[in-house]
């Protein structure tokens, strides 16, 4: 990758910005034909397809390739409308500018798992728009009504005979004015989207090691930068002794930069190598002595205010009194890192006029103004190009790396490639929130709930880095799967606590649903179990089916779930085998969960041994994804999600001791291996519904296996486990 396309994409923003408007589906760009040179010339109906005169269609991709396939799925929703062949569409990550914000994040961000959700119309209609802006050039040039010409594979034929490729009126059809009215093809006249067979766009260049991630990038002259950052949460530099260091061969300078200090050389190897070397004294800052104990006891006492109420019917407190029974549990949830198999990197060049910034991320619309910030220039100079991810999870919406790099660049005046260490990775994450989850509720003679409290305590994301969403003491990304609590019980109050621990917090995959999904589900169960009812049947006879609206009308907030939790419910209880006998030590727990407007359940059946290893072998999902692009792909995404869910629930934890991260590399913070993988991930679709837009498949099984976990163990042992992760340990401990 290197500097000479840069200009080229310079152009490419400054017309893409100047247009506007995150919702438009299609432009004609001032200066289009500049965009990414090609053997033959390149013309734009819009801001989402290029077509050259060679008849080349590329399709611009505005979200991050983290492995979830947003290359091949998106490509997918514009070649249908186009009527061209996918495999013939070449793919370009699209640097920052408005015409590609998500316009369910409120900004060109990669997350949420609604890539799919805000393309599914927007592509859509990018596609037919093109592809009537060329059949009305070729009508044009053939002096006939439009309506007699028809595109298909990548050409218009009209009548007599007549015919012409896309790049053959490309031109002309960049100049037309682009339609008002674009009808998209029905969902039953689909030829790709759905198709099973389809292969990813990007697995090629991957096998053959030609796909560009972020630390393979190669830019002429450039140096690599080491770091070393200080060890406890909130430090800094306070002096360093740097003259071993710089008198390694290879090294061209040491720097001190606002997180630490860097170690600049030709390799990467010689960086390392002597940063190693280097001697630091580190101002320990304001969390030099918390650790994990200290931790605890400040979320256990936070937990003893009253928070923010954030749904709320009828009264809880009375109609608790007047219950037959009352249960009540209290769930403790870990703080996690997100470890992606590529660590953080990025590579920056910044000058005088200028700086590119060639790097891995999730948020390319906020890395030019935070490298403006840190560098002295203007966003408009800043140009970033996006590479493959290896692995993102919620980390890469975060750009502090990127921030890293640039201040490195400049210290140096030369490009910069700058990599951090799996150890730097692990203790300079922003970590999944730990929390503190008590949860009651009160039964009537026949065991139906008729009164329900729930109340969450733990440090809010949204408050360091979206603070101005946080409202009333309310992080609405704290309440992911509880704000639509799903089950049908009259008197109820949820509420909240927000809770600084001093240790950074961040987005990751599935955010809060994996913290409240465990807690509703786990305590549902104990309810169901409580009362002598079966728990998938207890479910079953206490959703909501009517549907309500909430305060909070988030990315799925609100929607009327109780029919297809039914449906997922009672499929899941056939396919599984549920209520089969099992031998000693073995068993079967269920969990539902609606997030990103996709409902699942899951059974799991796992042995728990004497030692009290837990041994998943199987999970079996039933899921309501409404319309799924790429079906190989989703299946994809769950086996996914169903390994980072088990490696988070089975192992996953991060500790603090002396105010820094205790885990330094896999081997303390541990992950899923191949043997450790479940024997068997079955998972089978609900057929959408007519018009039913498309649900998130990314995260939310996630959440959804770690509950079923929980439950199964309970079924296994008799024990309640309410703390994650579901260790021996923890195990042993919930017998007391």
């Amino acid at each position: 990758m290197e500097h000479t396309n840069m200009p080229a994409r310079r152009d490419f923003l400054k017309g893409s910005a100047a247009v506007g408007g995150g919702l438009a589906l299609g432009f004609y760009l001032p200066g289009a034909s500049k965009v990414a040179e090609a053997q033959a010339a390149t013309h734009q109906p819009n801001a989402w397809v290029k077509i050259g005169t060679d008849n080349s269609i590329t399709v611009m991709c505005a979200r991050s390739e983290m492995g979830q396939d947003v290359y091949t799925s998106l490509a997918m929703l514009i070649a249908e409308e186009l009527e061209v062949d996918v495999n013939k569409i070449k793919v370009e990550f699209a640097p920052p500018a408005e015409v590609y914000i998500n316009a369910l994040l409120g900004g060109q961000l990669t997350g949420g798992s609604t890539s799919v959700r805000d393309a599914w119309e927007k592509l859509r209609k990018a596609g037919a728009s093109a592809r009537m802006m060329l059949v009305g050039a070729a009508a044009q040039q053939w002096g006939v009504d439009a309506g007699q010409c028809k595109a298909a594979g990548g050409s218009i034929t009209g009548p007599g005979g007549k015919k012409a490729t896309y790049g053959q009126v490309a031109e002309a059809a960049s100049k037309m004015e682009v339609p008002k009215d674009v009808p998209l093809k029905p969902v039953s006249e689909f030829k790709q989207v759905g198709n099973k067979a389809q292969k990813r766009l990007d697995t090629p260049a991957k096998v053959a090691g030609t796909a560009t991630f972020g630390i393979d990038v190669r830019v002429p002259n450039m140096l690599y930068a080491a770091v070393a950052m200080p060890p406890m949460i909130g430090g800094k530099v306070g002096s360093f002794d740097d003259s071993r260091a710089k008198n390694m061969p290879g090294v061209k300078a040491v720097v001190q930069y606002s997180r630490g200090v860097a170690v600049v050389a030709d390799s990467y190897w010689q960086a390392k190598k002597a940063k190693d070397l280097l001697q630091i004294t580190w101002d320990e800052g304001p969390n030099a002595n918390n650790d994990m104990g200290k931790v605890w006891a400040g979320i256990k006492e936070a937990s003893s205010q009253p928070g923010a109420v954030f749904r709320e019917a009828g009264d809880a407190g009375s109609a608790m009194k007047g219950a037959a029974k009352v249960y009540e549990a209290t769930y403790i949830l870990p703080f996690l890192s997100h470890s992606p198999m590529e660590p953080m990197n990025t590579v920056a060049d910044v000058r005088a006029d200028g700086a590119t910034i060639i790097t891995p991320t999730q948020f390319q619309q906020l890395v030019p103004f935070v490298v403006a910030g840190a560098t002295g220039l203007k966003p408009e100079q800043v140009n970033v190009i996006t590479t493959f991810l290896g692995g993102g999870f919620g980390r890469r919406v975060e750009v502090d790396y990127t921030i890293d790099a640039a201040e490195i660049s400049k210290a140096v005046g030369a490009p910069v490639k700058m990599v951090w260490s799996r150890e730097d990775d692990l203790t300079h994450d922003s970590y999944r929130p730990g929390g503190m989850y008590t949860a009651r509720m009160g039964v009537d003679a026949a065991g139906k709930p008729v009164a329900y409290t729930y109340h969450g305590t733990s440090p809010s994301i949204s408050s360091r880095l979206f603070p101005s969403i946080v409202k009333d003491g309310i992080d609405p990304f704290a309440l992911e799967a509880i704000d639509n609590y799903p089950y049908a019980v009259p008197n109820h109050t949820l509420t909240y606590q927000m809770h600084d621990t001093g240790i950074t917090v961040g987005y990751w995959r599935g955010v809060s649903h994996n913290l409240n999904c465990y807690v509703v589900e786990g305590f549902m169960d104990e309810v169901a179990h409580a009362v002598g009812k079966d728990p998938i049947q207890y479910r079953i006879d206490n959703l909501e089916y009517q549907g309500e609206k909430h305060k909070w009308s988030g990315l799925s907030a609100g929607i009327a779930v109780g029919g297809r939790m039914k449906t997922v419910l009672e499929q899941v209880r056939a396919k599984s085998g549920w209520g089969k006998k099992l031998p000693e030590g073995r068993g079967m727990g269920v969990a539902v969960m609606e997030g990103y407007n996709t409902v699942m359940a899951a059974v799991v059946e796992l042995s728990v041994t004497k030692n009290y290893d837990v041994i998943v072998d199987k999970v079996t999902y039933v899921v309501d994804a409404g319309p799924v692009i790429h079906p190989d792909q989703g299946v994809a995404q769950m086996e996914s999600c169903t390994i980072f869910g088990l490696s988070a629930c089975l192992f996953g934890e991060i500790t603090i001791k002396n105010g820094g991260v205790e885990q330094m590399n896999f081997d303390q913070y541990r992950v899923v291996r191949m043997n450790e993988a479940p024997k068997s991930i079955d998972i089978s679709w609900i057929a959408a519904a007519k018009d039913q837009p498309p649900g998130g498949l990314g995260e939310p099984a996630t959440a959804v296996v770690q509950a079923a976990v929980g439950n199964a163990i309970f079924a296994a042992t008799g024990i309640r486990v309410r703390r994650m992760p579901f260790t021996p340990e923890n195990i042993k401990g919930a017998m007391a």
